[in-house]
């Protein structure tokens, strides 16, 4: 019974590690889906190596594959939960919203503002390159301002350039010459 638990206990490991690896793989991440990988592989072979050397094979067979089905979730939760990466956020308005516009950079938001052609008038769109763990918030202050706003966020998967990625840049070379001087 212990290894029977055992199997599932690792699949419940194996699972979301494989889940991880696969989306820093897209995300071009290559060296943390390298060192994944690696887990990933020996989680695998150690349950393997305890399936086939026991006398129930096939329930622990069973229980392995309940476990890979068990941990696909739980490795979707856990990415949900770290939300790796940017999304970009495009916003579409049928008034010019100055309010909200101040409201989004004085929370830290770069925006893009300009003026489209819809069906029936000009829109007014906002464009927002953000972290995606910021995603959540940033609907919520759009929602809280302009709640007939029609929101649509995708993930890039590259970008160049800008003043997220100048902000950026300057951030990390701020904390670099901070620990140079600590």
């Amino acid at each position: 019974m212990q290894e029977i638990l055992l199997i599932l206990a690792i699949q419940l490991v194996y699972v979301p590690l494989m889940t991880l690896r696969t989306i820093f793989l897209v995300k071009n991440m290559r060296l943390l889906a390298s060192i994944f990988g690696v887990m990933e592989v020996l989680i695998n072979v150690f349950a393997l190596s305890i399936i086939f050397s026991g006398d129930q094979n096939f329930i622990a067979m069973l229980v392995y594959a309940l476990g890979f089905g068990l941990g696909i979730p739980l490795g979707t939760m856990i990415e949900s939960k770290l939300a790796v990466g940017y999304v970009s956020v495009t916003i579409n308005t049928q008034e010019k919203n100055q309010e909200l516009i101040d409201m989004l950079r004085d929370n830290g938001f770069a925006i893009t503002t300009y003026i489209s052609q819809g069906r029936d008038s000009d829109r007014f769109k906002y464009e927002i390159l953000a972290k995606r763990n910021r995603e959540k918030e940033l609907f919520n202050l759009v929602e809280s301002i302009e709640p007939k706003a029609f929101i649509i966020s995708y993930e890039p998967k590259s970008f160049r350039g800008g003043f997220l990625v100048d902000r950026m840049r300057n951030k990390k070379f701020k904390l670099k010459k901070k620990s140079e001087n600590s």
